[in-house]
């Protein structure tokens, strides 16, 4: 990571990480597109209710993932590979024991999450059905998502790849046949996804096992550290409160759609159920910036940990770059082609898609700026600057979107939980932007002045 150009080196790491968060990404979209072919508008507002609950296992794989991946590189960087290892182990049992914590409290208050998440009582039964069964695979897709950093972040980006893939395909393969052959409906699915991460979760274990190349861990490294715990906590929370700020932004908006969607001529579950939808297109389109940005985590860190700063800026132009141009191309796809996209969800009602394909072009319109945002707040984290990434974390999704989602319907009724979407999205690209420019020139001085 240190002598390779850094192109190739970004393919080499950046493309599986992508294609990884792309295929799951595209897993989530089908599966949304099976329930609502399959059981309708209510299957994919079902879904929508349990999303803020599935973005609390993802901010809790990053939290600890990430920031151990980076501590991990950071300490490879400097050629301690005792403390590596120790922080790789420390990783993976918290990895299993936070996991078991909440995928147990999941359980344990299900009825209450979902009237919290959203709920109406027409989308009840199928909501707590799916959430249920969901909880079920808390554990393993925490650790699946936490491994997986750790996995790249040892060289192995490829299987970390395969990891996700292998899951994701079997899903692709499965679901259609649930969907439509034994019509198992919500439940079918939601168990389909649940054995998935089961089963890359059983990849991720095999790995540290059998296959790890720089770490070798022994029985010690598992205990878990206060002090390293802090560290790990430190350099992960970035990603973490992203993620989090994303459940607490869909817990928002299910409750403004929800209400406000009553006063209008659309009523609640026609809202709710765009949200779904328009959420997993909306994750499709951040895969792409996300896995780069997570592709390129071992090599800033390894090589800010190596005082090879001409690297490190290398790495994050192209990243930017990159995520930028592909960011301009989603827009064009949204506002060009927002009805088409709509269809594709099976739901043929006028009301639905009027309000869909509007949603879509307004609540999308800034999207060309929010490609640099996860390249940015996986930067920073991976070279030990956790405070500048936990603010361009916090920035859109808690800062701007989460009070202007519950601001501006007062004013515009539910226009004003769409128009929340293209402010918070300059005015978080802008706090990207300016974090960006000025931590090159800090480096720059650093390269200068040899340290």
């Amino acid at each position: 990571m240190g002598t390779e150009k850094v192109g190739k080196l970004m393919l080499q790491f950046a493309i599986p990480a992508i294609i990884s968060h792309l295929v799951n990404a595209a897993y989530n979209l089908i599966d949304q597109v099976l329930l609502g072919n399959a059981v309708g508008m209510l299957g994919i507002a079902a879904t929508n209710i349990a999303f803020p609950l599935t973005t609390i296992v993802s901010a809790t794989g990053y939290l600890l993932g990430t920031g151990g991946a980076s501590n991990f590189n950071l300490r490879l960087g400097e050629g301690n590979r005792d403390a590596a290892n120790n922080y790789a182990g420390n990783t993976l049992s918290l990895l299993a024991i936070t996991g078991a914590a909440i995928g147990a409290v999941a359980l344990i208050f299900i009825n209450p999450l979902i009237y919290a998440f959203g709920s109406t009582e027409t989308v009840k039964p199928y909501a707590l059905t799916y959430t249920s069964i969901i909880s079920v695979g808390i554990p393993f897709g925490i650790f699946t998502i936490g491994a997986n950093a750790l996995i790249r972040a040892d060289g192995s980006p490829r299987y970390a790849m395969v990891c996700n893939l292998v899951g994701a395909l079997l899903n692709l393969v499965v679901d259609p046949i649930i969907a439509f052959v034994l019509k198992w409906g919500v439940a079918g699915l939601a168990w389909s996804t649940t054995i998935g991460q089961m089963l890359t979760a059983g990849m991720s274990v095999f790995y540290f096992m059998k296959r790890a190349k720089t770490i070798s861990l022994k029985r010690w490294d598992f205990r878990p550290k206060v002090h390293l715990t802090k560290r790990i906590s430190a350099l992960g929370v970035p990603p973490c409160i992203n993620e989090l700020g994303v459940s607490v932004l869909g817990i928002a908006m299910n409750n403004t759609f929800r209400y406000y969607g009553a006063l209008s001529v659309y009523g609640s579950d026609v809202p709710l159920g765009c949200i779904g939808a328009i959420t997993k297109l909306s994750v499709l389109f951040m895969a792409f910036p996300t896995g780069l940005g997570q592709g390129c985590q071992p090599i800033h860190g390894f090589n800010y940990g190596a005082k090879q700063y001409d690297r490190v800026k290398k790495t994050l132009r192209l990243a930017v770059l990159v995520a930028s141009l592909f960011s301009i191309a989603v827009f064009a796809v949204f506002q060009l082609f927002p009805r088409q996209l709509m269809v594709i969800f099976g739901v043929n009602d006028p009301t639905y898609l009027e309000f869909a394909t509007r949603y879509l072009r307004v609540f999308m319109f800034m999207v060309f700026l929010r490609g640099i945002q996860p390249v940015a707040a996986t930067f920073f984290p991976a070279i030990g600057k956790y405070q500048r990434g936990l603010w361009i974390a916090l920035s859109r999704q808690t800062l701007f979107i989460l009070p202007l989602v519950l601001i501006l319907p007062l004013f515009f009724g539910l226009d004003g939980a769409l128009y929340s979407g293209p402010v918070s999205d300059f005015l978080a690209g802008c706090v990207s932007a300016y974090f960006i420019v000025t931590e090159m020139k800090k480096i720059s001085l650093l390269s200068a002045e040899g340290h």
